[in-house]
């Protein structure tokens, strides 16, 4: 049996019998065909045990889900690919350029290393729970016929949301890699891009690194490769979620997403979003260090961290987990079932330590008023 942690109680916890009682109000009022855990990380090395934690706690609430409403489920995994590869500067503008794995490894070897890191554990844990889940690269998301017609609605509005999705300048960032053969470069913080709205498209005006001022469409059916800011992309992505009728899709994240919602929730209402149309979402616990940061891969790699106390190498790399992948799927999933028997023990944070803890010594369920 896994151990059980110390939970205090909170607003939160003291107003749930279980964790799904969250989705409970969505789910009551939308009545939907089917509901869709819609899970998402940027595919920029190897899976740590946060991702891990997320994606065994999706699979099992959508189970839990599944059995208390009757509905069916399923799991959509997201690879944001567009994430940065790499970084420069320009010596003579002071700008910063990025090229993203999109970009800079091309959709093949991207695929390739998601069935190699994250598809296993996705085959083992839909396995356990007979839950069907599907793998979504950014690349063909942004490529969706719906996806662009949604972007280009809302980039019209985008006066109304500008300060919530970009409250230090107000200029959400549109990036539109330089289409030149191999290039793939854009400007990091988009200050030279400029997106002329027509009638059903968009002409994206910016500067690349190498070839300097270039144009590139925009178009429901093709176009460029359409790169938005984390807040700009959230909000995108849920406002072409939310035009299913039939489908419920319920985002789920980890802790650290709670204040960044909060802007993209306010963008949604400035355009127009009224409360009931907001998204649904669920947030996991989040892994944090000894100080209560969360932890982080790159600054442990940066040296800039140290691998907190308690904590083991496997936890930033899951490939170094001393045992088989089945084995790890099982613990995750017995660990994730301690974290949804009370709500007190979900809607919080883990150190590192603790949750190596969970996944290996047996104690018994402690709550503290």
């Amino acid at each position: 049996m896994t151990a059980f942690p110390v939970s205090p109680n909170t607003v939160l916890a003291n107003a749930l019998s279980c964790a799904e009682d969250v989705l409970a109000p969505r789910i009551r009022t939308v009545r939907p065909e089917r509901i869709v855990f819609v899970v998402g990380t940027q595919i920029n090395g190897v899976p740590h045990l946060g991702t891990s934690l997320v994606q065994s706690l999706t699979f099992a609430t959508a189970a839990r889900t599944r059995q208390r409403f009757g509905i069916p489920v399923e799991v959509t995994f997201g690879a944001l690919d567009n994430a940065p590869h790499e970084i420069v500067v320009d010596p003579t503008t002071g700008h910063r350029y990025q090229r993203a794995y999109a970009q800079a490894l091309g959709e093949a070897a991207l695929a390739a290393q998601v069935d190699e890191l994250y598809r296993p554990l996705f085959e083992a844990l839909s396995e356990r729970l007979s839950i069907p889940y599907s793998i979504g690269m950014y690349s063909r998301q942004q490529a969706d016929e719906h996806f662009r017609r949604t972007w280009l609605r809302a980039h019209r509005r985008i006066d109304a949301a500008r300060w919530w999705l970009d409250p230090a300048h107000g200029t959400p960032h549109v990036r539109v890699p330089c289409p030149q053969s191999g290039c793939g470069w854009a400007e990091k913080y988009a200050e030279r891009t400029h997106v002329l709205l027509g009638d059903d498209h968009a002409v994206v005006h910016a500067v690349c690194l190498h070839h300097g001022p270039y144009e590139v469409v925009i178009a429901p059916d093709g176009g460029g490769y359409l790169d938005l800011a984390t807040l700009y992309r959230n909000l995108v992505k849920e406002l072409a979620a939310i035009a299913d009728r039939e489908r419920l899709s319920v985002m789920v994240k980890g802790g650290d997403w709670i204040f960044g919602s909060v802007l993209v929730d306010n963008a949604l209402a400035a355009i127009g979003l009224t409360a009931g149309q907001l998204p649904t979402r669920l947030f996991c616990p989040q892994v944090v260090t000894d100080t209560g940061a969360k932890l982080s891969k790159s600054l442990i790699r940066e040296g800039r961290a140290k691998l907190p106390a308690g904590s083991a190498p496997w936890m930033l790399d899951t490939r170094m987990w001393p045992g088989s992948l089945s084995e790890y799927a099982d613990r995750l999933f017995e660990m994730a079932a301690v974290l949804l028997s009370d709500p007190r023990h979900f809607f919080r944070s883990y150190s590192a330590g603790e949750l190596g803890r969970l996944m290996s010594a047996p104690t018994r369920s402690v709550t503290t008023p």
